[in-house]
């Protein structure tokens, strides 16, 4: 019997087949190209803060929601968007509606949560965090007997 290799004319070596690429080809076609409900996020050392950015592309300011709770940082959000388009006669072509939320936690330990400023635009939050100052143990002597 014959050994059958899947062929792919835009790939000419049969080694580098990778046969789960059909099934997300199939899922991207059922289903369209959707964005992840996520969102990327660059955190920088300024020396005396930290800087975090978040890209939230397309969120209102008021759906937005930055929470502290034991010694976490919760960034969530919601995104809604509605997409029409009507013919001249005031008949449905295509509607759609799409909602999601998604929300990221971050280890806030060493920042001071008191002093934490937040500013939104241009779909980019800025969040600044302030690093604790660093206490140092007294220096106690001990007396030996």
């Amino acid at each position: 019997m014959f050994e059958l290799t899947p062929f792919d004319r835009r790939r000419k070596n049969a080694a580098l087949y990778n046969p789960f690429r059909e099934f997300e080809e199939m899922e991207k076609r059922f289903f369209g190209e959707t964005q992840p409900m996520e969102f990327k996020t660059d955190i920088k050392d300024k020396g005396d803060a930290y800087l975090l950015e978040a890209e939230l592309p397309g969120v209102k300011k008021e759906d937005i929601n930055v929470s502290i709770e034991d010694h976490y940082l919760t960034i969530s959000a919601e995104r809604r968007s509605e997409k029409e388009e009507n013919d001249k006669e005031g008949g449905w072509i295509r509607c759609e509606r799409s909602y999601g939320s998604f929300s990221r936690s971050f280890d806030i330990s060493s920042v001071d949560a008191s002093n934490i400023t937040a500013e939104y635009t241009d779909g980019v939050l800025k969040l600044n965090l302030p690093k604790q100052a660093e206490t140092q143990p007294p220096i106690r002597r001990l007396e030996i007997k």
